[in-house]
C-alpha cells in the first residue's frame, strides 16, 4: 500500500472528501471515453454511477465506525454490485443484423461502481489502477482489436444441402480456406416425402480469401443445392 493515503483511511472529512472526488474525477473519465463514441451511457452517468457507488460504501463504513452499530458495512455495497445489472441490462440491444451492441458500455458501467466501491473503501490505489486499466481497454485496447479485425471480414451465408456428407464437405472447405466459422445454425424441414435442409453460416474470412471467390467454390461442393449471401 501506498504510505501517502495512510493518513486518510479513517472516515474524516479529509478523507470522505477524497474519496467521493476521486470516484467522481474516475468515473468522469471513463464516461468521457463513452461520451465521445456517442454512447447513450456517458460522462455524467458513469460520475453518478461511480459516486453512488462510493457514498454507499461510505454510509456503510459510517454506521459502523462512527455510530457504532453492529451492522456489516460491505451488506450495502454488495447491492450496489447486484443492481448495477439493471442499468447495464438496458445499454444493451440486439441489431437486426442479430449483433449485440453495448456490452462495452455495460461492462464499463459496472467497472465504474466497482471502482466507485474501492473510492468509498478507502482502497485508492485499486480505485486508481483499476481505472487506468479500465480506460486501456476502452481506449488503446479497442485500437488494437480494431486492426486486428481489419484484416477480416465477417460473411453470413444461407447454404441449402443434401445430405450430411455436403455438411461435413463444406467445413472441410472452410477449414482448407482458413475460414473461421463463428456460429452454425442448421434447420431441417420435410414437405411429405420431400425432405431438405438449411445452414445459416456466420463466418470470419481472411481478407487473403475473397468472400466472392468462397462464395462460387461452395455451389461446386457435392451434396450443396444453393448460396446465398444474407
Amino acid at each position: 500500500m501506498l504510505s501517502v493515503f495512510d493518513g486518510l483511511r479513517d472516515v474524516t472529512m479529509a478523507s470522505v472528501t477524497l474519496r467521493l472526488v476521486l470516484a467522481a474525477v474516475c468515473g468522469g473519465c471513463i464516461g468521457l471515453e463513452r461520451e465521445y463514441k456517442r454512447r447513450a451511457a456517458g460522462f455524467r452517468t458513469h460520475i453518478l454511477i461511480c459516486l453512488g457507488a462510493a457514498v454507499t460504501l461510505l454510509t456503510g463504513e459510517y454506521l459502523y465506525r462512527v455510530l457504532d452499530l453492529n451492522t456489516d458495512i460491505t451488506r450495502m455495497g454488495a447491492q450496489v454490485v447486484a443492481g448495477i445489472g439493471f442499468i447495464g441490462a438496458g445499454c444493451i440491444m440486439v441489431t437486426r443484423r442479430q449483433q449485440i451492441r453495448g456490452l462495452t458500455t455495460a461492462a464499463g458501467l459496472w467497472a465504474a461502481a466497482v471502482i466507485g466501491l474501492c473510492f468509498g473503501a478507502g482502497f485508492y490505489e485499486g480505485g486508481l489502477f483499476a481505472t487506468a486499466l479500465v480506460l486501456a481497454a476502452e481506449m488503446l485496447f479497442s485500437k488494437l482489436e480494431r486492426r486486428i479485425l481489419a484484416s477480416s471480414e465477417e460473411l453470413k451465408l444461407l447454404l441449402e444441402y443434401e445430405g450430411r456428407e455436403a455438411l461435413e464437405n463444406v467445413l472441410a472447405l472452410f477449414t482448407r480456406k482458413g475460414v473461421r466459422v463463428q456460429n452454425m445454425a442448421v434447420s431441417r424441414s420435410q414437405d411429405g416425402e420431400k425432405k431438405s435442409a438449411s445452414v445459416v453460416f456466420t463466418l470470419q474470412v481472411d481478407q487473403r480469401t475473397k468472400a466472392d471467390e468462397l462464395k462460387a467454390e461452395l455451389p461446386q461442393v457435392e451434396g450443396v443445392k444453393s448460396v446465398e449471401a444474407i
